[in-house]
């Protein structure tokens, strides 16, 4: 069965159950093994479901749901499960619905996950490098405080994803940061004045999280690229000219 990484702000959390998962302990074969949650993958449909199935169960919930991930700034409140064709495009899922485990997919973007104790209150957000900029994180955030949840009361932590050695950015990545958001340029890294910056995305959400007034924020980022044997890797994929690549899940719910 599936072990996944828990946070410590969120693993005290009574009523709540979470997990970033790692590639281990599903059923997927080759390139997409084994725990391969990607709905939008090539693997097969039914060894998907069934990696999802069990980390449904592992998390003790009944039912789990992602949606149609599109890099977007939009968050969405679920009340119910949803079929997989009825996917919203967003990229941040809010319940207080007991059982439902609201999940991400992610291969080297940054999930993150979100609770408040006291409103009884969970969330998922993806947070690729053009959702953290674009504002997913205050976006759920804000969707948060729609069913009754506060900033200074929420605990949130960003999980595995790709680390700030292996995210080689270029220069017109870096100026479009710098130019909608200036606080960015800590996260910013060169190794010797002929080389090409790398981008800290973990450090960065961190940061979004702390100036959006989260009372609690941790990070748990192990770097996806460079443990290939624990994480999939969008990045490294193409750099070994695979077809296709796996997707992690990372998911919590009410109890």
């Amino acid at each position: 069965m599936p072990m996944p990484l828990v946070a410590d702000c969120l693993a005290d959390v009574s009523g709540a159950a979470h997990g970033f998962f790692t590639r281990r302990g599903g059923v997927s074969a080759g390139g997409y093994a084994s725990l391969n949650c990607g709905l939008g993958s090539k693997d097969d449909p039914a060894a998907v479901q069934e990696n999802r199935t069990r980390v449904t169960a592992c998390l003790g919930a009944a039912g789990l749901i992602t949606a149609h991930q599109v890099h977007s700034a939009s968050a969405v409140i679920a009340a119910a499960p949803w079929r997989r064709e009825e996917r919203p495009r967003a990229d941040g899922i809010v319940t207080a619905t007991p059982g439902l485990a609201v999940a991400v997919l992610t291969a080297d973007c940054a999930p993150v996950l979100f609770a408040d104790p006291a409103a009884r209150i969970v969330a998922a957000a993806h947070a690729g490098w053009r959702g953290a900029l674009g504002g997913v994180i205050e976006s759920t955030l804000a969707t948060m405080e729609k069913l009754g949840g506060r900033r200074e009361r929420i605990r949130a932590a960003v999980g595995p994803a790709i680390g700030q050695a292996a995210y080689e950015v270029g220069p017109e990545f870096e100026a479009e940061f710098l130019d909608k958001d200036a606080a960015s340029r800590p996260f910013f890294s060169r190794q010797g004045p002929n080389r090409r910056h790398h981008f800290d995305l973990a450090g960065y959400c961190v940061q979004r999280l702390a100036r959006a007034g989260v009372g609690t924020v941790r990070t748990l980022a192990p770097c996806t690229y460079a443990h290939s044997d624990d994480f999939f890797s969008y990045r490294r994929s193409r750099a070994q000219n695979e077809a296709d690549y796996g997707r992690q899940i990372s998911a919590i719910v009410l109890t």
